[in-house]
């Protein structure tokens, strides 16, 4: 197979205006771009985002724009690659951190995207998804999935602030983003299901013959118990990583379509460094210090930072103390188009 292709220069300029003409274009000029050979060559290039920087940020922006007119207060963490203003910290992953000042609400929408917000600071915050009252403690997984009606409220002192990961590049790709509003909804008299129906592992409400459960039945995921399970795992997993997925309660499969997301407990001094992965990702530090190198590009993070990794990255962890971090990945989508693929280093 030959390395070198022809290119359109070579291409007569009568040639040329005619194809124009006819609304094409050669392939062979343009096919090492779409289909090189061995690995993608991502645009997406390694970001880190400190929490130190964005806080004020985000503070001054609840002084400048009331939430009535921002309807999500929000600030885009752009990939380097794609430069500032990008909605997108990878090519499939949009990442936002959004603030809500307390007795603000946000009015209920529903879209096409999916979203998880991790809380990141505060207390009182709340988000109703389909009449469900979901508290918003720091550390938690909330889901908003597609086409779920959803608002957000804060009955607290101080400002809420959370992380939005959603689907939307993929979507707006597809030309399929769109949203649709409502007024704020009628909240359910009872606890959420995370403290009820879904309390415990490997307990799920008893099936009646024929009954069809929620396509989404768990929305969200309380970090205290995530973090229980982590270090009870760490206990036994010897020199294996501690790692644990974010999955339905009721079919073990990922939480949503697209986006996957992965509790990581690294132990103080501890090295991590995963084979090399066709999914890009976002790691969210919950808690803790250290260091990534990525793609030999090295991050110095901490509690509250986020930082993002192309596909197939190199990527090495150094936990400079006891540290804890979500990994949101697309997995799920690459694995359902038959593509998803890790190698070793």
């Amino acid at each position: 197979m030959s390395e070198v292709l022809g290119t359109l220069e070579e291409l007569p300029l009568d040639y040329r205006a005619d194809m124009t003409a006819a609304g094409v274009a050669p392939l062979w000029p343009m096919m090492r771009n779409v289909l090189p050979h061995g690995a993608p060559h991502p645009v997406t290039q390694p970001g880190h985002w400190a929490f130190e920087a964005l806080r004020p940020l985000l503070l001054r922006a609840g002084e400048l724009t009331p939430v009535e007119k921002a309807e999500r207060r929000v600030l885009v963490l752009s990939d380097p690659g794609r430069g500032t203003g990008a909605m997108q910290a990878t090519a499939s992953i949009y990442i936002g951190m959004q603030l809500l000042l307390p007795g603000e609400t946000a009015p209920a929408h529903r879209h096409t995207a999916s979203a998880v917000r991790i809380i990141v600071e505060g207390k009182g915050g709340f988000t109703v998804v389909d009449g469900e009252k979901l508290p918003m403690e720091e550390g938690d997984l909330v889901l908003t999935p597609a086409g779920e009606w959803h608002d957000h409220g804060h009955e607290g002192t101080e400002p809420v602030i959370w992380l939005d990961a959603l689907d939307l590049p993929v979507l707006y790709t597809m030309e399929g983003s769109y949203a649709e509003e409502a007024p704020l909804q009628a909240q359910r008299n009872r606890p959420d299901a995370s403290q009820v129906e879904y309390l415990s592992a490997g307990l799920a409400p008893a099936r009646k013959l024929g009954a069809q459960t929620r396509r989404y039945p768990m929305m969200r995921f309380p970090w205290a118990r995530t973090e229980q399970a982590l270090r009870e795992m760490a206990k036994w997993a010897g020199d294996a990583p501690v790692e644990m997925d974010y999955v339905n309660p009721e079919t073990g499969g990922d939480i949503l379509p697209i986006m996957g997301f992965t509790a990581i407990m690294l132990r103080k001094g501890e090295k991590l460094s995963p084979d090399l992965t066709s999914a890009s990702a976002v790691f969210h530090v919950i808690r803790g210090k250290g260091r990534s190198t990525i793609n030999g590009a090295e991050v110095s993070w901490r509690a509250k930072d986020t930082f993002s990794a192309p596909v197939f990255a190199a990527i090495d962890h150094v936990a400079e103390e006891e540290s804890f971090l979500i990994r949101i990945h697309d997995r799920p989508m690459q694995e359902k188009l038959g593509y998803y693929e890790e190698r070793k280093r």
